[in-house]
């Protein structure tokens, strides 16, 4: 697939993570969320040998990046490479966001997916539709941050008695002015989010060389949080970044999706 393709996505914090990984021509180098393929791109054109992953199968590769449609914690569970640095860029990617059809977005009508693995079967319509009230109301809470999670899980069972919620504008219909939370904690649920960012935490140290970097962004505090604790009490690793890097005003003109982006690293000791 040619690159121009992908002239209009903006990789996120592009700059300060190369800087952090202190990319080496030859070294070898891991991109866990590989989307667009922007980061991956940018190290291989700095020399760096890239691999990497994406569990989305519409991810497709680049000339010289080798791409495995895998979730990053199960490839780095079965992996036994060592690498000069590690990139994970979570969440949601621009790919995913950008499709309407895909179910992300609460301002699109479109069928309730959230999948970013399309293979697997399990999506936010079971979740809606399937799961009771305490469960809706904990992950409201949990993974949304959504203090009146309770009150719409309510609503969402005392709806779907007469009709299976089907789309993300017929969910979005009646919680009006608390989309975006909830939302955020069905995507979190469906695709097991930060069970997958705390397996990683654990292998990607074993996946570095010495002296191996480690950059990871996130865009919500729960993920942010996750990484801050796993870089200052993980005796295997030394944060290089005391406070999150985060985009400056010249980006955020021309990529606003980067505002709520954190840069965290740390290296191998």
């Amino acid at each position: 697939m040619e690159d121009n393709i992908y002239v209009s996505h903006i990789p996120v914090l592009l700059d300060a993570s190369l800087e952090l990984l202190q990319i080496a021509p030859g070294g070898s180098y891991f991109d866990g969320t590989f989307g667009f393929g922007g980061h991956s791109r940018a190290i291989a054109a700095l020399g760096g040998c890239v691999t990497a992953t994406d569990r989305d199968p519409a991810a497709v590769a680049t000339e010289g990046i080798r791409l495995v449609h895998s979730s990053f914690a199960e490839f780095l569970a079965n992996d036994v490479s060592r690498y000069d640095g590690m990139l994970f860029d979570l969440g949601v990617s621009s790919m995913q966001l950008d499709d309407a059809s895909r179910g992300f977005s609460f301002s699109k009508d479109a069928p309730l997916d959230m999948r970013m693995d399309t293979s697997r079967e399990f999506s936010a319509y079971d979740i809606v539709n399937g799961w009771d009230e305490d469960e809706l109301a904990r992950i409201f809470y949990a993974y949304g941050e959504e203090r009146y999670g309770r009150q719409i899980a309510r609503r969402i069972c005392e709806r779907r008695q007469y009709t299976p919620i089907a789309t993300t504008l017929e969910l979005t219909e009646f919680i009006k002015g608390h989309p975006k939370r909830v939302f955020q904690a069905l995507r979190i649920a469906v695709n097991d989010e930060l069970g997958e960012l705390e397996r990683m935490l654990k292998l990607a140290p074993e996946r570095l060389k010495p002296g191996g970097r480690l950059a990871i962004i996130s865009f919500h505090s729960l993920e942010d949080r996750l990484v801050k604790h796993a870089f200052r009490d993980d005796e295997r690793l030394k944060a290089l970044t005391k406070h999150p890097v985060t985009a400056s005003e010249a980006e955020l003109k021309t990529n606003p999706r980067a505002a709520s982006a954190k840069l965290r690293a740390a290296t191998l000791v």
